[in-house]
């Protein structure tokens, strides 16, 4: 069923228009009933935004009311939490090349999968880049256009390249 389902989205629901169209309550609701067959954990209320893509959607989790962009690009393992908002072109890398050797190139050393968590409350600004083994603490704001390099502790506010601590949010305890 999720190969089916992947041929579905990729050759026709990644074609509809965004979600932000008249046809929105439908074009989310196709989408979102086909991420429940491609991903591991699919939450109630995601959005799966025109052109996103997610490779075969293994080991991707995605918490309720949260969704992919426009046009991101992902993979697993990654986990996102509950309430993500994820602007567009957002890229969430998981694999990285080996390159310790110099007497071979660095092409034919093969790589490593890591895995990436976002936590709950979460806003990744339009084209950040989130690299591999990183962890995105809960409630945390991600600039446009941010590199983020190294975990992120929760309430931050980061941006820049590479993503640094602006600020933190003020909570109510």
């Amino acid at each position: 069923m999720r190969y089916l389902c992947l041929f579905v989205y990729y050759f026709l629901l990644k074609h509809l228009p965004a979600a932000n169209s008249r046809y929105f309550y439908f074009v989310k609701f196709i989408r979102s009933s086909v991420g429940k067959f491609i991903f591991e954990h699919c939450g109630k209320n995601v959005n799966i935004e025109k052109g996103a893509n997610f490779g075969t959607g293994r080991d991707i989790s995605i918490g309720d009311n949260s969704g992919i962009g426009v046009n991101c690009h992902v993979r697993g393992p990654l986990i996102i939490g509950n309430n993500v908002m994820m602007g567009p072109e957002v890229i969430i890398l998981t694999s990285t090349h080996r390159y310790e050797r110099t007497d071979i190139p660095m092409c034919k050393q093969g790589g490593d999968i890591h895995e990436v968590k976002v936590g709950d409350d979460v806003w990744i600004g339009t084209r950040s880049i989130i690299l591999p083994r990183v962890t995105i603490g809960n409630g945390v704001i991600i600039g446009a256009g941010s590199v983020v390099t190294k975990n992120i502790p929760d309430f931050a506010i980061v941006g820049g390249v590479p993503a640094k601590i602006i600020r933190y949010r003020l909570v109510n305890q």
